[in-house]
């Protein structure tokens, strides 16, 4: 019986040779990307090389920010899914984003069940927890995405309307399917925040997220200084309906203040010990 060959071994037949380092690496850089998470046998497999070859290609993906080793496999670090405004949302303060993501990771326990929406920031908080036990709640297809994959992860995806340029689905049946959920943690991100509360820039957005808010034991805000001190289109709720906001050490006194009083738990993120690997595309 015939063998099946492999796309890397269909590649090297159309090019006449053996696949260069550089184009090998890419297709295993894709293959990840499009799993979010992929194991060693799996990328061999595919590849149609040999572990150690394999290995190799991974340590250098690792040194480039682009992908994360851990036991069992590999998960992918690297730019997020090209959804439409998302792509420059998630280059816009992208290492302050990382900073307060890894911040509330640190406050996130194994075994938790945690919602998270659709912003950037807690995209980046999703990429850290793509290896973790835990129960995951979202209405965002750039976060689920992540998740697919994962043997950890049990993944709850909210449905409803989506909203094409963020890749989030929201809106009645978002709010209904939420209405019968109790989850543990609910992660939001913001648009913007002012002494009258928090912010987003989407009406149908702020609906499912106040639900999101009233599903959850205690809400998590994640918000990078520069929101402070501005306000988006639809207000989502008032500084004290949040039990903990997550920011980067610029955010002023004042605020930190202003959270206080309102009986909010304030966290900062401090600096990250590795230099930032930013996306190729930005």
């Amino acid at each position: 019986m015939a063998s099946v060959m492999t796309e890397t071994e269909m590649e090297c037949s159309r090019t006449g040779g053996r696949m260069s380092a550089e184009r090998r690496r890419a297709r295993l850089l894709e293959l990840v990307r499009r799993k979010g998470f992929a194991t060693l046998p799996e990328l061999v497999q595919q590849l149609g090389v040999s572990e150690s070859t394999v290995r190799r290609d991974l340590d250098s993906l690792e040194a480039s920010g682009t992908a994360k080793r851990t036991h069992g496999g590999v998960f992918y670090t690297g730019p997020s899914p090209r959804v439409d405004h998302f792509e420059l949302r998630q280059s816009q303060q992208w290492e302050k984003k990382r900073q307060i993501a890894a911040a509330a990771a640190e406050r996130i326990a194994d075994g938790e069940t945690v919602l998270l929406d659709g912003g950037s920031t807690t995209y980046e908080l999703a990429r850290l927890l793509v290896h973790r036990p835990l129960q995951v709640v979202t209405n965002s297809l750039p976060v689920a995405n992540l998740f697919t994959t994962s043997d950890t992860i049990d993944l709850v995806l909210v449905g409803g309307y989506l909203h094409g340029r963020t890749g989030v689905l929201v809106g009645p049946y978002s709010n209904q399917m939420l209405r019968q959920l109790n989850v543990q943690r609910a992660v939001l991100s913001v648009a913007g925040a002012n002494e009258e509360g928090f912010y987003n820039s989407n009406l149908l957005l702020v609906e499912t997220e106040r639900q999101m808010m009233q599903s959850a034991d205690e809400v998590m805000i994640l918000a990078d200084s520069t929101k402070f001190g501005r306000r988006s289109l639809a207000r989502l709720c008032g500084l004290a309906d949040a039990d903990v906001v997550v920011s980067d050490s610029q955010l002023e006194t004042l605020w930190r203040d202003r959270l206080a009083a309102e009986g909010v738990e304030f966290v900062e993120a401090p600096p990250l010990d590795e230099p930032a690997v930013k996306d190729a595309h930005e």
